[in-house]
């Protein structure tokens, strides 16, 4: 079993800095992107959303969100007066 050494590196000197706690929570939940490359070619570019937890208790996954979009999706006429797919 290998040995864990408890001590922290020299050159990892925290002595007199302070945290912040939630420093990146007000951005993180507005949403993010994350880019994946290969190279230097995009392969894929999601945006995530945060989601209220007044809706979370309803709503658990992105499976069960996409479903009740696509319902209200398909009872709203579109342009032309006709309801979507």
């Amino acid at each position: 079993m290998k040995k864990v050494n408890d001590e922290m590196p020299e050159e990892y000197d925290f002595s007199g800095k302070k945290g912040v706690r939630g420093k990146y929570a007000k951005a993180f939940k507005k949403g993010h992107s994350v880019r994946v490359y290969d190279k230097d070619k995009l392969i894929s570019d999601k945006f995530f959303a945060s989601i209220d937890s007044d809706v979370r208790e309803y709503f658990t996954d992105s499976k069960s969100i996409n479903k009740a979009l696509r319902t209200i999706i398909s009872i709203i006429p579109s342009k032309t007066g006709t309801a979507t797919k």
